[in-house]
């Protein structure tokens, strides 16, 4: 979706993006995602027979639909597929508290919490279903070339912009 909003002397134009998980349960998933990540419901879609098609959660500004598993039709869990290259980044404001909330309610560790070189204390988990999210908690602003340097030294090889 994109916005535009414009006033006599500015257009602003605010890109955001949807994202829709394949997940093992939706009502669960939902569930999950309401209690450890602060998501709210926004609508649901039942099924004739009861089944819950598609639930749309917000999570901050940013819309998240939850549907169930339909091999035939090719979507599957990351759990399924044998993982996910991708991370779901979330900014919070005490990632401990959050962190705690999630693996109590059965996330798996990725990688755990520590501070990160370009200034967040961050760690991966996985949900239920396999997705993968990042927490992350700014703690401190980092110059550039410092972060560069940092990443270099980290990963044995030079940092470009």
């Amino acid at each position: 979706m994109v916005y535009r909003h414009c006033d006599q002397t500015l257009c602003m134009v605010t890109a955001v993006i949807a994202i829709h998980l394949v997940v093992n349960d939706p009502d669960q998933a939902a569930s999950w995602y309401t209690e450890v990540l602060g998501a709210e419901e926004t609508s649901r879609l039942t099924l004739p027979d009861g089944r819950t098609l598609t639930v749309e959660l917000l999570l901050d500004n940013t819309s998240l639909a939850v549907a169930g598993e339909m091999p035939d039709r090719g979507l599957r869990t990351p759990a399924a597929l044998g993982g996910s290259p991708a991370a779901l980044h979330l900014q919070v404001s005490d990632i401990d508290s959050a962190w705690a909330r999630a693996l109590q309610a059965g996330a798996t560790v990725f990688e755990p919490v520590h501070d990160a070189f370009w200034g967040d204390r961050t760690g991966q988990f996985l949900d239920p279903s396999g997705h993968r999210w990042a927490l992350d908690q700014h703690v401190r602003d980092v110059p550039s070339e410092e972060i560069a340097a940092l990443a270099a030294q980290l990963f044995s090889g030079s940092a470009t912009r």
